[in-house]
């Protein structure tokens, strides 16, 4: 994403950074914890002439660390035990995506019950480091999480995204995400501060009878 932000307070939102290695997004630890973040970029050049392995693992306790240290590297931020706890509770809703065995991406989700009981998916972070960016490794894990709710019935997937953020937006659409609700002054200390819920409808197939 090419955007740069100088915020010490950010609520939720799939933000854009910079080119440069220190990013100008800093989400507040106070903040709540149901934060989503994207980090995307095209133009990466690590697969230039060769085929390129990516492969999705799921995040155990075991591997949890790793998430940790990707996030760590992507978001200038410490998120709290709650986030951490979420994405091990989504299952194979969050992901680690390897790049010829190293860790260089994740998608993590939250599921919620909306009201009538149903389930939906939140996206609370997606990111890739930045040299393996624009190699289809943020695709893959978000086409990962669209079909797990194919497969087990989940109707709707949804993320927060600065109003401003058009390659945000523009990349999501991709996917048949669409703009279904604007919160102003969602933001604190950021212009601007409204941001659009993107939302994913999936339809699910008939069944015959």
């Amino acid at each position: 994403m090419l955007a740069q932000l100088n915020s010490t307070t950010i609520k939720q939102s799939h933000l854009r950074l910079s080119s440069k290695r220190a990013p100008s997004l800093y989400v507040s630890p106070e903040s709540p914890p149901s934060r989503s973040e994207e980090i995307f970029k095209k133009g990466g050049n690590m697969g230039v002439g060769r085929e390129v392995q990516i492969s999705l693992d799921g995040v155990r306790d075991k591997n949890l660390m790793q998430l940790k240290k990707l996030n760590t590297a992507l978001f200038p931020v410490r998120y709290n035990e709650k986030y951490y706890a979420d994405a091990l509770a989504s299952g194979e809703f969050t992901k680690l995506a390897y790049y010829s065995d190293i860790c260089v991406g994740a998608i993590a989700c939250r599921l919620e019950k909306k009201e009538g009981g149903a389930v939906c998916v939140y996206i609370m972070t997606l990111g890739v480091l930045a040299p393996y960016r624009g190699l289809g490794i943020g695709t893959k894990l978000l086409n990962h999480v669209i079909d797990r709710c194919s497969k087990q019935n989940i109707s709707e997937i949804y993320l927060h995204v600065q109003t401003n953020n058009e390659d945000a937006i523009n990349f999501y659409k991709k996917f048949g995400f669409e703009i279904t609700d604007t919160i102003k002054n969602y933001y604190t200390n950021i212009t601007p501060p409204d941001c659009y819920v993107l939302t994913k409808f999936i339809v699910q197939p008939q069944t015959k009878k």
